[in-house]
């Protein structure tokens, strides 16, 4: 048994979810977003709120219950609030520009890295901070990774890309560890 699937999702007055067969549309003010669901999971919509529930008891359906009830969710607070990841870029020469619905990166490399922001994900940069926003939550955090990944912060100076408020654990260099013998 799923002790998150059983839960309720409330339904905020300005959002309207709308079942289609087996799909969910979830409409809000800052847009819409469907997701399709498995034959094994039955979704209910009632009394201002969605019910999700398992329509068999197999090992494969209680994985699915807990996590079709908690993609639901956060579909509901994406289109409301959305979701945005921000990054810092740390290191001399180090920039980020978006050009259209991409970001092009200079870290240290002796080309530009562009990354191509998926559908529903828009890129903004101020200073030295990315911003990864958008409705859908995956989606989101899947480009902040493939950005970060470009080029992860290293341990000896800290350059790189890392997300806002992360620390990285710094390595003594060859200097310090010799100058003490």
């Amino acid at each position: 048994m799923s002790r998150i699937g059983k839960k309720p999702i409330l339904i905020p007055k300005d959002v309207d979810v709308k079942m289609s067969g087996n799909a969910v549309l979830i409409k809000g003010p800052k847009g819409e977003i469907s997701r399709i669901i498995p034959s094994n999971i039955g979704v209910a919509v009632k009394e201002g709120k969605i019910f999700v529930e398992p329509l068999r008891s197999d090992r494969e359906t209680n994985v699915f219950w807990g996590l079709i009830r908690a993609d639901l969710n956060n579909y509901v607070k994406g289109v409301i609030d959305g979701y945005e990841k921000r990054m810092e870029i740390e290191g001399v020469g180090y920039k980020a520009v978006v050009e259209g619905n991409e970001i092009v990166l200079n870290v240290g490399f002796t080309h530009q890295i562009r990354v191509r922001a998926p559908e529903g994900v828009k890129f903004a940069v101020q200073k030295n901070v990315i911003i990864v926003s958008g409705i859908d939550k995956a989606k989101v955090t899947q480009t902040a990774a493939r950005v970060k990944k470009v080029k992860p912060p290293e341990p000896y100076k800290g350059k790189g890309i890392r997300y806002q408020g992360e620390t990285v654990r710094r390595k003594v260099g060859k200097r310090a560890t010799s100058a003490g013998t």
